[in-house]
């Protein structure tokens, strides 16, 4: 079972009590933005094969949401942190990186460059 400590309540909570809200740090279309690039928004996601930045409510605690490190084979949480960032934290890049290498880690090389 998947296990997420909130970082806002510090409880450590499983699944049944989270509730998934999809991938992170995605850029939002605005109102002058052509039909493919709202659709690709609403739509498209790159769902990898290894470690993803996704967005998490704690539903059954405080309910706020927040973001998660994980990877998509092997369940391996990296970390959480608040959703208030616009990327994820050096400490989490950081265990990210000591753990995987290359490929390994799922994140493209444009996503990576985005968050380094």
């Amino acid at each position: 079972m998947l296990k997420l400590v909130c970082p806002y309540c510090g409880i450590e909570a499983d699944e049944t009590e989270l509730v998934s809200g999809g991938e992170a740090h995605l850029k939002r279309e605005g109102p002058d933005s052509t039909d493919d690039d709202f659709e690709g928004y609403l739509f498209l996601r790159e769902n990898p094969k290894g470690v993803i930045l996704e967005r998490w409510r704690h539903a059954m605690g405080c309910g706020k949401w927040f973001h998660v490190a994980r990877c998509t084979v092997t369940q391996e949480v990296f970390g959480t942190y608040p959703a208030q960032t616009f990327k994820p934290p050096p400490r989490i890049m950081e265990e990210i990186k000591s753990r995987r290498t290359g490929q390994e880690n799922g994140l493209n090389s444009d996503k990576a460059e985005k968050f380094s």
